[in-house]
C-alpha cells in the first residue's frame, strides 16, 4: 500500500518532493522519484512495504527502460499472472513483487490487462516506445487518483492535498460538488471540491498522449446484475455451497502478506464471516482481530465481538471509545480527511484503524457486503413502499409526513422517528430519487433554503438517476444494489477506509470485493439477497456454519456514534463553516438540534467537517 503523485510537464523537482511529502502518511517506509526528461514525465512514490520487501522499490522500470510504474494497492492473482507471464517469455528480476507483474502484463496485453487482474490498485504507467501516459483504478475504485488536465500539463496524485502543491492545479472551489456533498453527504466521482479537477471512478482507465496531452477515459467494468437463467430444484443449496467457496478463496488471497495480518471484528455477521474464515487459514496464534466499543450501549457492539472471538478462538483486541477521546481527535481528522466526506463513522474507522496499527500492518474487514447482499436498512423499507403507493393517496400522505414529524427526537441508534421521517421523505419523491433523498443530510427544500436559488434535482442526483435507470434489472431490489454499489460503496465506505487506515499507515483489504465474488453475487436473483424482511438472506445461510446463531440472527448495527446526543449536549465545540458563513439558515438549525425540536444531526456533521477541512479552508471564498 502505498502513494503516488506525477506529473507530464516541465520539470519542477520542489514540486515533486511537496507532492510527495503530503502522502508520506500513506508509505513511511521510503520515497522513490523517476525523470524521464526527454518526454517530461516525472514520477515519485511512497511505499508501505507488505510484498517483495527487499525488492518492491517503486517507480520500478523495466530492464530495456520503455516501461515505468507507479503503483498503489496489491494484486491478489499476481502468482498465477506471474506463471502465466513467465510461459510467455516474461523475465522477472524481482523475487515476488506484484508490481512488475504489472510492467510484464502491459508489455503483452496492453490496456486489456486490467481485465485479468484481481485486487486493488490505482497505478499511473509510463510507455516510452507508445508515448503515452496509462493510469487506472481497480473496479470499484479502493485505491484513490486525482488529476489535472490542461494544455500546460497533466498532474495525477493519490490525495487532492498533494495535488495542489503543483503550480498548474487551480484553486477554485467547485459549486456543483459542493452542492452535491450537502445532497449525498460525500462528491461523487468524477467531481471533486476542486474546479478541472477529477477523480478517475472506479472501473475506468486513462490514456493519456504525451503529444496531445489530451486524455481519454474509459470505463473498463461496471456493476450490473445478470441473474442466471435457470434455477433448478436444488439451486439454492449449490449458490450457498459456491458462495462459501468463493468467499473462503477471496480471504486466503487477501492473507498473502510478508508483514503481520491480522482482522477487524464488529460483531455483525459480515466481518465475522470473514474472521471466522481468515482464522482457518492461519490458526489461532497468527490472527489478531480488533474492535472498537462505545460508551453510548445503543452504539456498542463491543459484546457481540467479544462472543464472536472466542466462538472461533481468536486473540482479540478491544478498545474503547469515550467522549472525552473522540472530541480530542475530531478536529484533527477532519482537517486530515483530504476530501471531505460527511460519514460520521469516519471516527470509529479511524480509532479501529489506530488500534490495529499497533499490532498488524495489514487488516482484513467486511466492507462490500451490505452493499452486494443486500444488507441496509432501505432494502427493507422496499417491501413497505410498496404497499404505501399503492394504498395511500398523497393528501394523506402529507398528513402522516406532518404527523410523523412531531415525534419526540431520539438520538439512539437508527431509532424509530429517524427512520419514519426519512423514509417518509423518500417517499414524497419518484422511486429514482428515493435513495439519496433519504440518505440526504437535507430535504430538497433545504438545500434551495441554504443555497438561496432552485435545486434541480434531475442534477443534484445526476448519478443516482444515471444508477437507477441504467440498471439491467428493473427488479427494485437489483436497482437499490447498483445504487449502494455505484455510489455508496465507492464514494463513501471505501473512501472513509482509506483514509483512516492510511493515515495510520494501515492496509486494509476487503475480501467480499473480490473480482470473482461479485460475478457470482451479481448473478444472484434477488430475491437470494432479501427474502421476505431478511436481508443478506444467503450470507446468513453461509455464515450459520461458521457462527453461533445469535451472530447470526441479531439486527444490523452499523458502526455509527451519537453524534446526534453531542451536538444536542454541545460537546462538539462550535464553528464557522466556510461557505454556509454563519447564516440563518445555519444558526437555526443548531437551535432547532440544541433544542430537541428536530434532528439535524446530518447536516451539522456535514457543516462541521467542511468547517474543519484543511483543504476546503485553503479555498478562495
Amino acid at each position: 500500500m502505498c502513494g503516488i503523485a506525477g506529473f507530464v510537464g516541465t520539470a519542477n523537482p520542489e514540486a515533486l518532493k511537496r507532492m510527495t511529502d503530503r502522502i508520506a502518511h500513506r508509505g513511511p517506509d521510503s520515497a522513490g522519484f523517476f525523470s524521464d526528461d526527454e518526454q517530461r514525465v516525472h514520477l515519485a512514490h511512497r511505499r508501505l512495504s507488505i510484498l517483495d520487501i527487499a525488492g518492491g522499490y517503486q517507480p520500478m522500470r523495466t530492464l530495456d527502460g520503455r516501461t515505468s510504474i507507479v503503483f498503489n494497492g496489491e494484486i491478489y492473482n499476481f502468482r498465477e499472472l506471474r506463471i502465466e507471464l513467465e510461459g510467455l517469455g516474461a523475465r522477472f528480476q524481482s523475487d515476488h513483487s506484484d508490481t512488475e507483474v504489472l510492467l510484464h502484463a502491459w508489455r503483452h496485453w496492453g490496456p486489456q490487462m486490467v481485465h485479468r487482474l484481481n485486487g486493488m490498485w490505482a497505478f499511473a504507467l509510463h510507455d516510452r516506445e507508445r508515448r503515452l501516459l496509462f493510469l487506472s483504478k481497480d473496479r470499484f475504485g479502493k485505491k484513490p487518483l486525482y488529476y489535472h488536465a490542461s494544455a500546460q500539463g497533466f498532474v495525477f496524485a493519490s490525495e487532492l492535498t498533494a495535488l495542489r502543491e503543483h503550480p498548474a492545479v487551480p484553486a477554485t472551489l467547485s459549486a456543483r460538488a459542493l452542492r452535491k456533498y450537502f445532497g449525498y453527504g460525500f462528491v461523487p466521482a468524477p467531481l471533486t471540491f476542486l474546479e478541472n479537477v477529477y477523480k478517475l471512478p472506479g472501473g475506468h482507465s486513462l490514456t493519456l498522449s504525451l503529444d496531445t496531452l489530451q486524455p481519454v477515459v474509459q470505463c473498463y467494468w461496471e456493476y450490473q446484475p445478470e441473474p442466471f437463467d435457470e434455477r433448478p430444484a436444488n439451486a439454492e443449496e449449490r449458490w450457498q455451497e459456491e458462495l462459501r467457496e468463493r468467499l473462503d478463496a477471496a480471504v486466503k488471497r487477501r492473507l498473502v502478506a510478508d508483514v503481520p495480518v491480522g482482522s477487524f471484528l464488529s460483531g455483525g455477521i459480515d466481518s465475522s464471516t470473514i474472521s471466522a474464515l481468515a482464522i482457518r487459514h492461519v490458526g489461532r496464534e497468527r490472527l489478531k482481530t480488533f474492535s472498537i466499543g462505545f460508551d453510548e450501549a445503543t452504539f456498542d457492539e463491543s459484546a457481540h465481538a467479544q462472543t464472536v472471538a472466542t466462538h472461533i478462538g481468536a486473540e482479540h483486541h478491544l478498545e474503547r471509545l469515550s467522549v472525552q477521546r473522540a472530541l480530542e481527535i475530531l478536529p484533527d481528522i477532519a482537517a486530515r480527511l483530504d476530501e471531505p466526506i460527511a460519514d460520521s463513522s469516519i471516527l470509529p474507522t479511524y480509532l479501529l484503524c489506530e488500534h490495529a496499527r499497533r499490532h498488524v500492518t495489514v487488516a482484513i474487514g467486511g466492507d462490500g457486503a451490505d452493499e452486494l447482499f443486500a444488507g441496509y436498512d432501505p432494502f427493507v423499507a422496499l417491501r413497505y413502499a410498496r404497499y404505501y403507493d399503492a394504498v395511500m393517496p398523497r393528501p394523506v400522505h402529507r398528513a402522516v409526513s406532518l404527523a410523523v414529524s412531531r415525534l419526540p427526537v431520539s438520538h439512539r441508534y437508527m431509532s424509530l422517528d429517524f427512520r419514519l421521517k426519512r423514509t417518509l421523505r423518500g417517499m414524497d419523491h419518484p422511486k429514482h430519487l428515493r435513495l439519496p433523498v433519504w440518505m440526504s443530510p437535507l430535504a430538497p427544500s433545504e438545500l434551495a433554503e441554504l443555497f438561496d436559488e432552485p435545486i434541480d434535482l434531475n442534477d443534484l442526483y445526476s448519478e443516482s438517476i444515471e444508477a437507477w435507470d441504467g440498471c439491467a434489472s428493473t427488479n427494485d431490489v437489483d436497482r437499490t444494489i447498483a445504487f449502494y454499489v455505484k455510489l455508496y460503496l465507492q464514494d463513501d465506505i471505501l473512501v472513509k477506509v482509506d483514509r483512516a487506515s492510511m493515515l495510520h499507515s494501515l492496509e486494509v483489504r476487503a475480501p467480499f470485493l473480490d473480482c470473482d465474488l461479485v460475478d457470482f453475487a451479481r448473478r444472484l436473483p434477488a430475491d437470494t439477497k432479501l427474502r421476505g424482511g431478511t436481508t443478506k438472506w444467503i450470507l446468513k445461510q453461509v455464515a450459520r456454519s461458521l457462527l453461533p446463531e445469535e451472530i447470526v440472527n441479531r439486527p444490523k448495527q452499523g458502526f455509527g456514534v451519537p453524534i446526534g446526543q453531542w451536538f444536542r449536549d454541545q460537546k462538539i465545540p462550535s464553528w464557522q463553516p466556510p461557505f454556509a458563513g454563519g447564516s440563518d439558515f445555519d444558526t437555526r438549525k443548531r437551535q432547532l438540534h440544541v433544542a430537541g425540536r428536530s434532528d439535524e444531526r446530518a447536516y451539522l456533521w456535514s457543516d462541521w467537517i467542511l468547517g474543519h477541512s484543511h483543504l476546503c479552508r485553503a479555498l478562495p471564498q
